[in-house]
């Protein structure tokens, strides 16, 4: 695997040359993996101190093993999701939510802060949303000025009657660097959108790294080499 800092193999770099491109690619190596394991290890102890205040002490897995054991309150967690998922989606489930939250429209500041949590909820998590069906090539912000794009869906209703184009029009969203969470929401007729064989990762990839790291340009559909 080549990193940007391996030297060209027609010059023999110095010993301070060679400790430093080694030193950077092991920063390259470690970072990623210890960034990983510290953001789980993280999100799981804020999951346990969060949860495990709730369980009652005789509960508690401290006294049965004398140590507190971290992950604990994320099983807790994912068992009681688990259940009101399950009831959730019964007739009674249903009904409550229902009666839930005609109450909570009625309370003026409560009502705006709990229709956005719930909108970003089921915008994250719903398992019915549609991810990105394809990577794409678009001419934004001017014609001969090329941008990644993600195609989500083909246009329908108001929007694809009222645009000026007589064929399908599309979807697309045109993320910014390094930030692909922003970006903007542009629809484009579909003869004017060049889909790519590249994999949403590796597009995501691509805008991400400011055009530093490319997929395999021989194979698109395997991996760098």
């Amino acid at each position: 695997m080549n990193t940007p800092f391996d030297e060209e193999p027609h010059r023999r770099p110095g010993l301070l040359a060679g400790l430093r491109a080694s030193f950077l690619t092991g920063i390259v190596v470690i970072a990623p993996v210890w960034l990983t394991i510290w953001l789980i290890w993280s999100v799981v102890g804020w999951i346990d101190s969060a949860v495990l205040p709730l369980v009652p002490q005789r509960f508690q897995p401290e006294e049965y093993v004398g140590i507190n054991l971290r992950g604990v309150g994320v099983i807790i967690f994912l068992f009681f999701t688990i259940i009101v998922g399950w009831i959730a989606k019964g007739i009674l489930g249903r009904s409550l939510i229902h009666f839930a939250e005609s109450v909570v429209d009625r309370m003026p500041v409560v009502r705006s802060v709990y229709s956005g949590i719930k909108q970003i909820s089921e915008t994250v998590f719903a398992q019915t949303e549609r991810s990105f069906e394809k990577a794409c090539l678009i001419q934004y912000p001017r014609r001969g000025i090329w941008a990644i794009g993600f195609v989500s869906t083909t246009a329908r209703g108001e929007v694809s009657t009222r645009a000026e184009t007589s064929g399908e029009l599309l979807s697309v969203f045109v993320p910014t660097t390094p930030n692909p969470t922003s970006g903007f929401l542009l629809f484009f007729p579909a003869e004017d959108v060049i889909l790519l064989d590249m994999s949403i990762e590796d597009a995501a990839k691509l805008v991400i790294s400011a055009g530093l790291v490319y997929p395999n340009d021989k194979d698109p559909t395997q991996p760098p080499e």
